[in-house]
This record gives structure tokens, sequence and C-alpha cells, in this order.
């Protein structure tokens, strides 16, 4: 498979005040693949330590952190001559030596010649509270499942990616039933790499779901060894009311679902949780769609995102009959798995700030309200080719907004205040 990310690593590895680099993301979403692909394509030689399976580094740094000292031990263990500008360093579960992510503060100030890039559970890195983080001495690289854009590719249809890419909107409707299809393939496997490289072997949807079941569980298994056990029924509690929630028409979070007579104090600590671990992200409403966005956001009122569709589709239980074939039981929750592949798409791309408006005395809601740079964009999100925009209009007439785009099955259009583009495009949004 080919990721998108790819390319800000070349960009990192030629710049001039390269700082070492932490990966996050989810589990499973591909970080250590990437590093081992990055490292292969890009360097003469790598060197790959996990600090979590390799009990001798766990003393590596607990002397001191004389970066001369850990080069020769990193040579030994790996067996490799370490020669600075054509070694990749790879430290994976980073956060098992909690030493070791404040030895990269040393690397920045010391050593800064290497090249260094790591990545861990965000989870464990809290949990060690008494590290010194190399706060300023490292940069940032956030990973997501693969976009619907990277799933083509890994698929091998480049040719409907140059088709999307060319913007010419009356072949791109030619080739519409064939977008249609992968994007329902898509809603079913999402972009965990694993589930998606389980596809593409044999297409074999009992399999793909085995293997998101597997994720899930594993997800679980990580409450109860990392969270404090008095919160773990909580979080559980949360997590497995996600389904009920994105099920609703207004799908802003109620804490009363999880279980009634619930409070926002009862369960900040386990949602707190969720976030830090990539598994959920919040999205908050907006009273004003104003410059800077977060500015304006109401912390009480949000909604809440899986890391992937399809794991979202796997909670359910939706069958691959019911996703590929339109069936009509479907329909209740078709909005909410609409709204999640939209809000991944740009998540992905790190380019848009993500909130939602709703109106303070009408029942107006626009799904969507990004920032881009210095640009508020409204976006309504249609399940199927339903092109009402009820609530976009009041949006629209209230704040007059330069762009408002709504996407849905229906094909490219513009009119005088409204952008309709594809869901199967919605990628074309940033450009």
């Amino acid at each position: 498979m080919r990721r998108a990310k790819l390319a800000e690593l070349i960009a990192w590895k030629e710049s001039d005040s390269r700082k070492p680099l932490i990966i996050r993301g989810a589990r499973q979403v591909g970080k250590t693949w990437l590093m081992k692909e990055f490292g292969r394509t890009a360097y003469a030689q790598t060197i790959y330590l996990n600090f979590e399976q390799n009990r001798r580094l766990k003393t590596l740094f607990t002397d001191d952190f004389e970066i001369a000292r850990v080069i020769v031990a990193l040579q030994a263990e790996s067996g490799v001559t370490i020669r600075a500008e054509e070694t990749l360093l790879i430290f994976d579960e980073i956060q098992a030596v909690p030493e070791a992510i404040t030895a990269l503060k040393y690397f920045r100030e010391d050593a800064p010649q290497y090249h260094i890039v790591a990545a861990g559970s965000l989870l464990g890195m809290v949990l060690h509270s008494n590290i010194s983080f190399p706060v300023g001495k490292v940069v940032f690289m956030d990973l997501h499942p693969l976009s619907f854009e990277e799933f083509l590719d890994a698929i091998d249809e480049r040719r409907l990616i140059t088709l999307l890419n060319s913007s010419d909107w009356r072949l791109i409707k030619a080739y519409k039933s064939k977008f249609i299809e992968r994007l329902r393939q898509y809603y079913y496997t999402g972009g965990m790499p694993e589930v998606v490289a389980t596809f593409i072997m044999n297409h074999n949807f009992t399999e793909v779901r085995e293997i998101q079941k597997q994720i899930l569980s594993t997800y679980e298994q990580d409450f109860s060894k990392h969270a404090p056990p008095e919160i773990v029924p909580r979080i559980r509690m949360l997590w497995n009311s996600i389904p009920a929630q994105l099920a609703k028409e207004n799908r802003k979070f109620i804490y009363g679902i999880i279980k009634e007579g619930s409070r926002a104090k009862d369960y900040e600590i386990a949602l707190a949780w969720l976030i830090d671990c990539n598994q959920v992200y919040k999205v908050h409403r907006v009273s004003k769609p104003s410059l800077p966005l977060k500015a304006y956001e109401d912390r009480s009122a949000f909604k809440l995102f899986l890391v992937d569709t399809g794991l979202l589709a796997a909670m359910c239980d939706i069958s691959s009959k019911t996703l590929l074939e339109g069936n009509s039981i479907f329909t209740e929750f078709k909005g909410a798995l609409t709204e999640q592949f939209v809000f991944q798409q740009m998540n992905s791309t790190g380019e848009f700030v993500i909130c939602y408006w709703a109106a303070e005395r009408s029942t107006a809601e626009v799904d969507f309200v990004v920032q881009q740079n210095d640009r508020i964009i409204p976006v309504e999100v249609k399940a199927e080719e339903n092109l009402q925009a009820k609530s976009l209009k009041v949006y629209f007439d209230k704040f007059h907004p330069e762009i408002a785009i709504r996407t849905s099955m229906s094909d490219f259009r513009h009119h005088d205040w409204i952008t309709n583009i594809p869901l199967y495009a919605i990628s074309l949004m940033n450009k």
C-alpha cells in the first residue's frame, strides 16, 4: 500500500531544521509499517527497535542521556554501524521506556544529525506523567486509516484517482456507478490497513468483518491494560453507546444515553481516555462561524466520531448485503455512517479545523463547519441523492459564506449559492 504520509516523511528527512519525529495514531492504523517502508525506500539502512518487546532496551537510558554511549549500544544491539545521514533509527512502542521519550530532547540538542522516527501509544505516554517530555524538541505527525483515495490506490483503481483529480465532471459522471460501488465497499471495509489487505486478497467480507471485530476487541483490551480499574467500566459503557448516539437524527452527544441520569462529570475522564488514544474524535458546536473557529466553540455541545468507518459498521453489525445493496433497513443509520465517512476524509488531510453549527432557537443544523486557512466553509452531508439543504440555506441567509458545500450521491453541480460535490469526490474539497 502507498500512504500519502510518505511524502511528508520525505520532506521531514530533507528539512534543515529536522527534529526527532513522533507518529501518533490509533492502534493498527499502520504506524510501524509506515516507518519501515520509509526506511526501506528513503535510507541506505534502517535500525528498527521495539521498546516493548526488547527488555535490554529498558536499561539503555537509565544512567544518563549521553548520546555517544547510546549510539554505541544501539550498534551493538542491531549489529549495524550507524551512519548518521544514511541510517533511519526507528523507536517503536517508545511509551514502554519513558526515559527514551526524554532522550529525544538530547538527540535534538546534542546530536541533531541522527534521523529518528518514533511511534507509540499516546495513552502510554500520558500515563508516565513523571517523565520529562521533550516539548519543542520533537515534531508530531498524525496517522489515520487509509482515506478513500488511498483505498482506491490499494485496490488498483488508480485510474479512478486520476479521473477524480482531473475534475472533468462530465467524464467522472460516466464512471459514477463504479465510484459508488467502490465507495460502498469502503463504507464496509473502512481504512484499517490489515482490513484492506484482507479485502484485497480475497474480497471475502466475512473475513473482513472478523478482522474488524478483532481490532475492536484489542481496543477494549487496551482499556483494562492502560486505564485505572475504577474507570474501565465507564469507558466501556461510553464506547458501547456510540452507535446509539449516532443513530439519533440530532447526533449531539447525550450522556443520558449511556445510562439514565448520567451527567458530564461522570464520564469526563472516560471520554478523555478514548480521545487520547485516538479512538474517538470530538467535534464541537460553534455559536458563530468566524475566525478563528475554535474561539467560538461551545464546549458543552459536541458530536463524537470513531477512528474508522469500517469499525463503526462492525460495531453496529451492519451486513455487507445491507451496505452494498442499499437495503431499506439501513435507512435510519445511513446518515450517521455517511457523516462518519465525510469526517474521516476531512480529518485525514490535517488541513481543516472541524466543527458543526446548530441554530439557537430552531432545528437548523449544518453537519460540519470547517476552517481551512482563512476560510470558513459550511458542509451539509446527504446519504443519497437528496438535494434539499434547508439547514444550509438557513445558515447561508444568516452568515453569507463565500462557499457553501453539499455532498451527496448526486453529480457535481454549482448553483448561485451552493456547490454539490459527490461523496466519492469529497477529497477534492480541499483543492
